[in-house]
């Protein structure tokens, strides 16, 4: 059975006492849910990890990081490494999310680099896929979809496979406040299943998590995650306010 998952991606937001303060509200909320094959996760910006880290240790909530350079060390200055990810505990990784392709031009082959260097340290990937609107109008989404899995992904054998976590993101729904519809969401993620069960086998893709990423918020999110093949959320803006989040954390 696969584990359904609501992760916040706090993008470049908050301050460091904003940031304790929303970690701890949250950290406290969840300490009274009762979470049954399911799984928070939060990822603030990087210079916030270690404080969450600590709250992490004694709460019902998994860390996770906004990006990583493919290399344990060296001389990438700006750049965080899985190795300094895995030393502060964390968990997960967003990789290939449409931000980081867009305005700093990250490749497929780049990508997968990425997912490589994190699985080496034990950190789960949670690997962004997704069409723009253009790609959408002209009934590209499928192909585009695919080719991103088969290019940054679809290396990988089964075992290490796995522990990816998938999030579909339309593009065109990202911060515009508009989102797929569920039909449109579900559609597009049994698509993705059935694209892992060809390249693997129908038990991988039934137990692997595809999370739904693109203006969910509290008043959607029971009905995105009501679809069959929905497992979750990948959360942008609603993650940054702890009443919101949670009442997302609730539809799982």
């Amino acid at each position: 059975m696969r584990t359904r998952i609501v992760a916040g991606n706090w993008k470049m937001n908050k301050t460091f006492d904003d940031a304790e303060v929303l970690i701890t509200d949250i950290a406290d909320a969840l300490d009274d849910v009762a979470l049954e094959n399911a799984e928070v996760v939060l990822c603030p910006p990087a210079l916030y990890l270690e404080m969450a880290a600590d709250v992490a240790e004694e709460s019902n909530f998994s860390l996770g990081a906004q990006n990583c350079y493919p290399a344990d060390s060296g001389a990438y200055t700006g750049e965080i490494s899985p190795l300094m990810l895995h030393s502060l505990k964390v968990n997960y990784c967003i990789i290939g999310h449409s931000e980081r392709r867009k305005y700093f031009n990250e490749s497929h082959e780049f990508l997968a680099k990425k997912v490589d260097a994190l699985l080496n340290h034990e950190i789960r990937p949670i690997f962004c896929c997704g069409e723009v609107l253009p790609e959408r109008e002209g009934n590209r989404h499928f192909a585009v979809v695919k080719k991103q899995l088969e290019e940054s992904l679809f290396h990988l054998a089964v075992e290490a496979f796995t522990q990816v976590v998938i999030a579909y993101e339309p593009v065109w729904a990202i911060g515009t406040g508009v989102n797929a519809t569920p039909a449109q969401a579900q559609e597009m993620h049994a698509y993705i299943r059935q694209l892992i069960a060809t390249k693997y086998d129908h038990e991988t893709a039934g137990n692997t998590t595809i999370l739904y990423g693109g203006s969910c918020n509290g008043k959607n999110a029971a009905e995105l995650f009501s679809q069959p093949d929905v497992d979750g959320g990948l959360i942008g803006g609603a993650s940054l306010k702890a009443e919101e989040f949670l009442q997302i954390v609730s539809a799982l």
